[in-house]
Parts: structure tokens; sequence; C-alpha cells
């Protein structure tokens, strides 16, 4: 799969964590990503929930490959979620209902 500039993904982490972010950028060792959202998934819910709390979100953040486990485009009604959550800066819980 071809990594594109700009695009949201969901990415699997080693640690068993999801995160959805968007992609800006690649290195050898490293994603260049931005407003990274963490996935938990509650009862018949899922919440996107602020991957790094106290990050400036005006800047990227780096993203090791080594921690990477699975990639792939996210999902339409995940990605407004998480363009919502973004939004505010990523400090608000978001909700998809998925029943």
């Amino acid at each position: 799969m071809k990594i594109e500039k700009n695009e949201i993904y969901t990415v699997k982490l080693s640690s068993g964590e999801e995160i959805v972010a968007r992609f800006k950028g690649e290195t050898k060792d490293a994603y260049e990503i931005e407003h990274p959202i963490m996935v938990v998934v509650a009862q018949k819910e899922i919440r996107l929930i602020a991957g790094l709390f106290t990050n400036d979100n005006d800047n990227s953040v780096v993203l090791n490959k080594n921690n990477c486990v699975m990639m792939g485009i996210t999902r339409d009604d995940i990605r407004k979620s998480w363009a919502e959550a973004t939004g505010t800066h990523g400090t608000q819980s978001k909700k998809v209902v998925t029943e």
C-alpha cells in the first residue's frame, strides 16, 4: 500500500492501541503525522480521544514505523468524527454508535 500525503489513516500499534491521524510524510524509519487521535472501544460504540494531551497541535509528530502492525485508510464515519475531534483540538471525546 502506498501511503499518500494528507490522507487519513488508521494504524494499529504494536501495543494494541489504534490511532487515526493525517499522514504528512515519511522517512526510512518513521511517519510524520498530524492530530493523532486514539480509538477506544466501549460496549457498542467507538470513542475518539486525544492521542497526545499536551502536544502543540500546530506541529506534526513522529510515529516510529517499528511500532506499526497494520495500517489502512480510515472509514468515512470515523474520518468525520476525527475531523470533528481535531477541530476541537482533540480534547473532546466523540463517539460513533456501531449498532
